[in-house]
């Protein structure tokens, strides 16, 4: 008998989306076929898997033209390949998903990894946020099987649309892999890490102006986006290059090997939109898993994981001064820091994929 496929289909170029990385992992160790669709970006890393892979190459690359042609481009794709079920990440991958799934018969999945039509890009340009509400509005409240990363999430969607939502959230495997990485330390120096996207108000901005007035300390940024140059070009402008490195968008696969050598990890979301408001971030328990304490903005979602767990301390401004101080008086109290540590190795014992796993194997062997 053979196995029954899955097309897992994502707007990225796959190469740091660790979301659907451990699903596609999770669904071929379930004895699934497995192929990754998302696409061929000037610059994309290769990309080698347990399962198979397949990245489009669009004539636009930004823009409504972009998510015309990556939709097009898959549902023609869906329409004509052998599929049981189809499996589409946020938004942007969900019109295509949905027609090819009501034309051919098939079950879907949908995983948001965010609240799409509250992210601070569409929050600030209301027209095309309108356009996306709509097309949300339309398919959401037809959907059956729907997962998404946090409960603040699931909450407004069940409201919204009155669609059970399950939550699985953005947990790391717990067992490691060392890796031949880079050394980024520099004796007598703290390590400070920022990973994830180089986006507008991840708080990236204050973070690296705030390295002004942080003593004996390096800041590595891991990640790529919209806002990358601007950040390269702030770094020159405030003469840091010697105190923030630039690391770039990087394989997923490494990201715990960096990590694990910094002393604190940050995560500075702005409250910006209900998207960044309700946000738990990958980065959040990647820190947690790799040992490393945290300093996270003072949000619902993470700062209820920081409490809980004693792994870290929250923020409320998410100013250079404010990011500053509380950096520094961390760095001034190294017992403190310790215990944070030691509770890292606990809270990792709970918040891992390998326990998260489960409510995805329970909705797919009971998909609707």
């Amino acid at each position: 008998m053979s196995k029954q496929k899955i097309i897992v289909s994502v707007t990225n170029d796959l190469v740091a989306d660790q979301r659907v990385a451990k699903v596609c992992t999770t669904l071929t160790e379930m004895g699934y076929k497995v192929l990754l669709i998302g696409r061929q970006l000037n610059g994309s890393l290769p990309v080698a898997r347990d399962y198979a892979t397949k990245r489009f190459k669009l004539w636009f690359n930004k823009g409504p033209l972009f998510y015309a042609n990556y939709n097009i481009r898959l549902f023609l794709f869906l329409l004509f390949n052998k599929v049981d079920i189809l499996w589409s990440n946020d938004l942007d991958s969900l019109p295509a998903n949905y027609l090819a799934s009501k034309i051919k018969g098939k079950k879907l999945v949908y995983d948001s990894h965010e609240y799409f039509t509250e992210v601070p890009e569409l929050v600030k340009r209301p027209k095309v946020q309108k356009v996306w509400e709509k097309i949300e509005k339309k398919i959401f409240p037809k959907l059956e099987n729907v997962i998404t990363v946090s409960h603040s999430i699931a909450k407004c969607y069940q409201d919204k649309y009155g669609v059970n939502v399950k939550v699985v959230r953005n947990l790391p495997f717990r067992n490691k892999t060392f890796l031949e990485v880079k050394n980024l330390r520099e004796e007598g120096k703290n390590l400070i890490i920022y990973q994830g996207s180089v986006n507008v108000n991840r708080g990236i901005e204050p973070l690296v102006k705030a390295m002004q007035n942080i003593d004996n300390a390096l800041l590595y940024i891991i990640g790529d986006g919209d806002i990358f140059d601007q950040i390269i070009s702030l770094i020159l402008e405030l003469n840091l290059t010697d105190k923030i490195k630039m690391l770039g968008k990087i394989h997923y696969e490494l990201l715990h090997d960096y990590t694990m050598q910094a002393d604190i990890g940050v995560s500075l979301e702005e409250n910006v939109g209900l998207n960044y408001q309700y946000a738990l971030p990958n980065k959040l328990f990647n820190y947690i898993n790799c040992e490393v304490p945290v300093l996270v903005s003072n949000l619902p979602e993470m700062a209820v994981i920081v409490n809980l767990y004693k792994v870290g301390e929250t923020i409320k401004e998410i100013k250079p001064e404010a990011i500053a101080e509380k950096i520094n008086s961390l760095f001034a109290d190294p017992e403190k820091l310790k215990e944070y540590k030691a509770n890292t190795k606990k809270a990792a014992e709970e918040l891992n994929w390998e326990k998260e796993q489960k409510i995805i194997q329970d909705l797919v062997n009971n998909l609707k």
